[in-house]
């Protein structure tokens, strides 16, 4: 009545390097001019996604930075993974992170004896700890962490590159985007080169002004403020995908973000009790992969 079509899209790709299988993934679209209204009470006209830990898990990556970090600053030979299974107890506990100097950090607590309990309970008390304690500031071993991980992408990217997995049915979304009216904008503190680099080995072409990353120097409230700013569509309609509560929080926070609709993804770096601490809040949903890779309509 108000469409004048319907497109129907069948894709199929190739899994990424070690990823799940993929299964063909249909999704239906109005690809035509109908009512914005109509349209835009349950689509987006613009869907926001951050990088890691929403489209991409770079969990390896993590830690393999933080090991040779940890190994620059208190030596060793990677026994220690070996024999104390340093790499799940990381991946366990990575959502207590909140700015990368304390990747390291988190190893070296773990290999001095901290019980996992103790560092669920107050991070940041921990943390500091071990800072003080081994007489170390932590902007210098952020400073070191970011050193070297810009050395190995210079000289050996590709080595890099293959340390990242899409999660599964995330291709075949942002895939099935592309033909669709609904615009997708990546919001990352990951250098915007590199997530597009990524992106095209899974044959997805964004736009240069669609991938927004750490190079702008700004906060994502920032991006997404812009974002409403310059918008031609009268009835733009911003929904926002982030793992970090904190990030969900800060736009909370913002009167002039009211319009955006915010969901925590679950399969992301946050633990269950920040997703059961936004239970009742009316601005943050919470959001499954599952969900994630179905049509708008299936979404809280």
């Amino acid at each position: 009545m108000g469409c004048r079509q319907v497109v129907r899209q069948l894709v199929l790709v190739q899994p990424f390097r070690g990823s799940n299988p993929c299964t063909p993934v249909k999704k239906t679209y109005c690809s035509c001019s109908c009512s914005h209204n109509a349209m835009s009470a349950n689509v987006p006209t613009i869907l926001a996604l951050d990088f890691d830990g929403v489209l991409c898990d770079g969990m390896i990556e993590y830690f393999q930075t933080a090991w040779r970090t940890y190994c620059q600053i208190w030596g060793g030979d990677g026994t220690e993974v070996l024999t104390t299974d340093l790499r799940s107890s990381f991946y366990r506990l990575r959502p207590v992170i909140e700015v990368g100097w304390e990747m390291p950090v988190l190893l070296r607590a773990l290999i001095l004896g901290i019980p996992e309990e103790k560092i669920w309970l107050d991070w940041a008390a921990v943390a500091q700890q071990v800072v003080v304690n081994e007489n170390l500031n932590g902007a210098d071993i952020g400073n070191k962490l970011d050193c070297l991980r810009d050395n190995w992408i210079s000289t050996d990217l590709d080595s890099w590159l293959e340390l990242h997995r899409f999660y599964p049915g995330v291709v075949e979304q942002l895939l099935a985007l592309q033909s669709s009216p609904v615009q997708p904008i990546i919001i990352t503190t990951k250098e915007g080169r590199f997530v597009n680099q990524l992106l095209q080995q899974q044959g997805i072409y964004l736009p240069e002004q669609s991938i927004i990353g750490k190079e702008v120097r700004r906060p994502k409230q920032q991006t997404l403020r812009e974002l409403l700013a310059t918008s031609t569509d009268k009835a733009i309609n911003i929904w926002f995908v982030e793992d970090r509560l904190k990030t969900l929080h800060s736009v909370t926070q913002q009167p002039d973000l009211a319009s955006v609709k915010l969901y925590l993804a679950d399969w992301g770096y946050n633990t269950s009790t920040q997703q059961a601490s936004i239970k009742d809040n009316p601005r943050i949903r919470l959001l499954s992969l599952s969900q994630f890779v179905q049509d708008f309509s299936a979404w809280p």
